[in-house]
């Protein structure tokens, strides 16, 4: 599967609009898309998918190694890859656009503001080109292209195109439309279901893209050196996991649900919406936005059902979300508290900006859900929430890289529960380990 990769100036360049751009219109052209993003983003992806109908890969040097990566590139299906890059394209010290791009070997596509330049984008893009020669970041980042973002036609698009060097494609541009803007809050961008873009505002973009273009840049990345490593188990279960997904449980990555359906049967639940926990051998949690939704969470059978199948034994895993939920209480930022399952000895508030972000690693102390004693696990952790947790808690982590729960560690544990402020991929090896254990 040929692929290109579009990569930013910086961060609120509008890539995800570009993004959803040039799938539109390679769908337009009859191409089969399979849309990817770079970095470990939950909510481009949402859009991604809004548009293209298909789950969106995610692409993160740091969670799975380069080989991880290409394992999961090559898991996608479909004519064309459009990869959306993360923040600029140099941007991130441990798995940036370019390092994805230069992993997969395959092209950039620069997505440059054009709002107020001309001939000054053309110069922009020939520096992102140059640089990465001059910072040592690799001469294998192959700038290709520029796709020019909030540009007007005529002059203005001519004024760009003409600028360009010879070996710098024009490939199109995104005009300035108040209808292609996408609404946030404190995570990010609205999901995808909850604000897509407007259908005609979406097919004028696509009008202005090069297809032909951009098809002709793309190109096939290498295959993987290696399977997974040796001991990774494989084998399937018998096991039933129930996974929370509703509006408060909305960030576990695709290969993630994907690798726990290969080897056992997953049971979706939604709290939320007041579903019980199904019968099951374990239960996953997922991040998501527990906090906009913290009524019908607390209202919610499934919290008191949880915190008896904890008591029993059974294995749950939350992430960030899912800690909160198995936490004692939430209080949100408006000074409500909201009882939630009382698994966790921990309390946890919601802050009015960010309490970490980052790549991050932990350090098994013993064996637990996600990894043996002494094994690392890389993932990420983004949150607005802080937990105060009490003096005998124990933790299962310590954090190598990041901020974790409490004191550089990470990994809250009662019974056979653990809750993370670390989002895992499956390529870590953490949920084979969990599966391990049932």
């Amino acid at each position: 599967m040929n692929g290109v990769v579009l990569g930013g100036t910086r961060s609120g360049v509008g890539k995800t609009v570009a993004t959803l751009a040039v799938v539109h219109a390679l769908q337009r052209d009859g191409a089969t898309v399979q849309p990817a993003k770079a970095g470990p983003d939950f909510v481009d992806p949402s859009h991604h998918a809004q548009v293209a109908e298909r789950p969106s890969r995610t692409l993160d040097a740091w969670l799975q190694g380069d080989d991880g990566l290409r394992r999961n590139y090559h898991r996608g299906d479909g004519d064309v890859c459009v990869v959306e890059g993360v923040m600029g394209l140099y941007d991130g010290d441990c798995s940036s656009t370019a390092a994805v791009a230069s992993a997969l070997d395959l092209p950039v596509v620069l997505v440059v503001d054009a709002k107020a330049g001309m001939e000054s984008v053309a110069a922009t893009a020939l520096g992102f080109r140059r640089y990465a020669e001059h910072a040592g970041a690799g001469e294998d980042v192959d700038v290709a292209g520029v796709l020019a973002q909030r540009a007007h036609g005529g002059r203005h698009e001519a004024g760009i195109r003409d600028a360009l060097p010879d070996d710098l494609a024009y490939l199109g541009r995104i005009p300035p439309l108040e209808s292609l803007e996408i609404p946030d809050r404190h995570l990010g961008l609205h999901m995808g279901d909850e604000s897509p873009l407007d259908g005609d505002a979406l097919d004028d973009a696509a009008e202005h893209v090069r297809v032909d273009r951009i098809r002709d840049l793309a190109r096939a990345p290498p295959r993987p050196d290696a399977e997974p490593p040796a001991g990774a188990s494989t084998a399937p279960t018998d096991a039933t996991v129930a996974v929370a997904r509703d509006d408060a449980f909305r960030f576990a990555y695709p290969a993630t649900i994907e690798r726990l359906r290969e080897r056992a049967t997953v049971e979706p639940f939604a709290p939320t919406a007041g579903d019980d926990l199904p019968a099951c051998d374990a239960v996953y949690l997922p991040g998501g936005y527990p906090e906009l939704h913290a009524d019908a969470l607390a209202a919610s059978p499934a919290l008191d059902q949880l915190a008896a199948a904890a008591a029993d034994g059974r294995p749950v895993l939350g992430e960030c979300g899912g800690l909160m939920a198995l936490s004692r209480s939430l209080a949100t930022t408006d000074g409500d508290v909201h009882e939630m399952a009382g698994v966790l000895p921990a309390d946890v508030r919601m802050c009015d900006r960010y309490q970490a972000l980052d790549h991050v690693e932990l350090r098994a102390r013993d064996r637990t859900l996600t990894a043996d004693v002494g094994e690392t696990r890389r993932g990420h952790e983004f949150h607005y929430s802080t937990a105060d947790v009490d003096d005998d808690a124990r933790f299962a982590f310590d954090v190598d890289r990041g901020t974790g729960i409490h004191d550089q560690q990470d990994g809250l544990t009662e019974y056979r529960t653990l809750g993370t402020y670390c989002h895992l991929h499956a390529d870590s090896g953490a949920f084979d380990a969990f599966l391990d254990h049932l």
